[in-house]
């Protein structure tokens, strides 16, 4: 899953993408280089992000939504909470919802869902990190929650995938123990697990690397947690995301 930010304050790359041939391209040659989805945000959700409204939200994604789904012929996941947005972008054509909150944010996201048919990605967070928590235990309980929500109001089970949301609300620790657990996911749920691990600041601060330079890092915390179950990647760095992959499943095959 490539990424695709379309905001002005995303902790990786925001502003690169906010002009729309500036995304268009971009989702161009992660598609080129072997995405088999793009994930496109118009908010950020980096620690201390700028909420944004509905009318901010749409604003920014529209004008890229529109073009990038007729140019490209990959399935697009919009990231965002608001249910509104995601029914709009499911009427543009969207195939799948990402929302960070885990249903929580707004309650009317899982009736969307539902009533448009699309893949739903629900991640874990925790409102603040706390070292005492049992962040295993933490997730199974809240996925088995939203689980609920989303039967209750018709989400069909096999079109959910759930996210373990590192760094959202955990210690370091805990963002470890976060992609080690995907395997207890697959086992308690069945369903696929999707990681977001890429660039994020538990990489600098075990390994001092700025942004930009946690590749290293990202591949080893994702094949990790591919040896685990997690079988959708979230990535910045796409071709040597498909490389690695490739090469850990043909060693494996062997």
């Amino acid at each position: 899953m490539g990424i695709l930010n379309v905001t002005p304050d995303s902790f990786s790359d925001g502003g690169r993408f906010v002009a729309a041939e500036a995304a268009l391209a971009h989702a161009q040659a992660m598609e080129a280089a072997g995405a088999d989805m793009i994930d496109i945000g118009a908010e950020s959700t980096r620690p201390g992000f700028a909420p944004v409204d509905e009318a901010e939200e749409w604003a920014r994604l529209e004008p890229v939504l529109a073009p990038l789904l007729a140019r490209i012929a990959l399935p697009v996941s919009v990231d965002t909470t608001k249910a509104a947005v995601a029914r709009r972008a499911a009427l543009l054509g969207a195939t799948a919802i990402n929302d960070v909150s885990g249903l929580r944010a707004d309650p009317a996201m899982a009736e969307v869902a539902a009533a448009s048919g699309a893949a739903l990605i629900v991640m874990h967070h925790c409102a603040e990190a706390d070292a005492a928590r049992d962040i295993v235990a933490d997730m199974l309980a809240f996925f088995g929650e939203t689980l609920e929500r989303a039967e209750k109001a018709g989400v069909a089970r096999e079109k959910i995938v759930l996210d373990p949301g590192v760094g959202f609300g955990k210690t370091l620790r805990q963002n470890l123990q976060a992609i080690d657990a995907c395997g207890a996911l697959r086992e308690k749920f069945g369903l696929p697990v999707l990681i977001g691990a890429s660039r994020k600041s538990f990489i600098g601060a075990l390994t001092g690397a700025p942004v930009g330079e946690r590749l290293a890092g990202t591949l080893a915390a994702h094949l990790r947690a591919f040896s685990r179950g997690a079988s959708i990647f979230r990535v910045h760095d796409v071709a040597e995301h498909v490389g690695a992959l490739r090469i850990w499943s043909e060693i494996e095959r062997a």
